[in-house]
């Protein structure tokens, strides 16, 4: 319980306040006074303001949040300097602050991603090649040592990591099995008798694929098509569970608090690797054009932009008003779903 919460605090904190950061780059680089930096919500513990900006570190280390002079409103005593404020920015600056929080979401994730690849490798299904052997299991009785390549099983000829194991699933079941081994360009014959394990419910040889590690350019080469593979899977699922077309499973904050959790325990590659899903995710879901959200709020900046005309901000208002009211029914609703699986309510 304790892991999950700590490790949700850290993924929410991470992924909000690099959100927010980069609102607040690009809010600084095109002129607009920021008003305050805050980390975590609620009561202020800390404070310090800085040339321009308040920074400030609350009591509930819950995201954070940056405010703009002139979209956000000025506390008593603040404030906003002659075509400094938000609104004062021509279109396409406040299309940019907007959408850069987002993006930077996305360009966590891709790095992270990156780091993953090259550090510590994805495994390699590619080829037949024994990348680890495990202990007290039928590999290390005949020796088969990290490397080795398996040619054949019962004379069927494997070419990558499925073949083989499918292989060795159906011929382990008619009794013992001769593999046909490469190593160090010499063929060996290895016959083992593999019993059924009901841990695994297969016929278990005792060994693991190999993992790739990237060097840097192709690190990030494949991140960014893992990103981007990756956001469509998400962005049709998103559109997927909008429409109703498939039950897609939607986690809220007890659910991601769960999956946090595991994550961390597993180690910090499978925690780095959902801190990557999750920027990801945060990202694309703040660009989804719906009221209250960036992507709502960029819609708008657009339709500006075409029409050469601005919808009064009193409406603009109270039309992300609305929006903020229902994603967070929303949010109650998705938490509530979590609970219920929980206590299987």
């Amino acid at each position: 319980m304790i892991v999950s919460v700590l490790s949700f605090l850290l993924v929410i904190g991470i992924c909000v306040v690099t959100h927010e950061y980069g609102h607040y780059r690009t809010a600084k680089a095109c002129g607009v006074q920021v008003h305050e930096f805050a980390f975590g919500m609620g009561p202020v513990l800390w404070q310090k303001k800085g040339r321009e900006t308040l920074w400030s570190i609350r009591a509930f280390p819950v995201g954070g949040f940056v405010r703009l002079a002139g979209m956000d409103e000025e506390q008593p005593g603040e404030e906003v300097k002659e075509g400094k404020g938000f609104n004062d920015k021509k279109a396409w600056q406040r299309f940019f602050i907007l959408l850069n929080g987002p993006l930077v979401n996305i360009l966590l994730a891709m790095a992270l991603t990156a780091i993953f690849l090259s550090a510590h490798g994805v495994i390699d299904m590619s080829s037949p090649v024994v990348g680890d052997i495990m202990e007290n299991l039928p590999a290390q009785h005949i020796e088969l040592q990290p490397g080795d390549i398996i040619r054949t099983v019962n004379g069927v000829h494997v070419s990558d990591w499925p073949s083989m194991a499918k292989a060795i699933r159906d011929e382990a079941k008619e009794g013992p099995v001769t593999l046909e081994i490469e190593r160090g360009g010499q063929l060996l014959l290895k016959e083992v008798a593999i019993p059924y394990s009901a841990k695994y419910g297969a016929q278990l040889l005792g060994i693991r694929p190999p993992m790739m590690r990237y060097g840097l350019l192709s690190a990030w080469t494949n991140a960014f098509s893992y990103t981007v593979n990756m956001s469509v899977e998400m962005i049709q699922g998103i559109v997927r569970w909008v429409l109703q077309a498939q039950d897609v499973d939607v986690s809220g904050p007890i659910g991601i608090a769960t999956m946090a959790g595991e994550a961390a325990k597993q180690g910090i590659w499978p925690f780095i690797s959902f801190l990557s899903l999750i920027n990801l995710n945060l990202g694309l879901i703040n660009l989804f054009p719906f009221p209250a959200l960036d992507g709502g709020r960029l819609v708008f900046i657009v339709g500006e932009i075409v029409t050469k005309k601005r919808l009064p901000e009193r409406i603009e208002n109270f039309i992300h008003l609305a929006g903020f009211i229902l994603l967070i029914t929303l949010i109650l609703f998705i938490t509530w779903k979590d609970i219920s699986k929980i206590f299987n309510l």
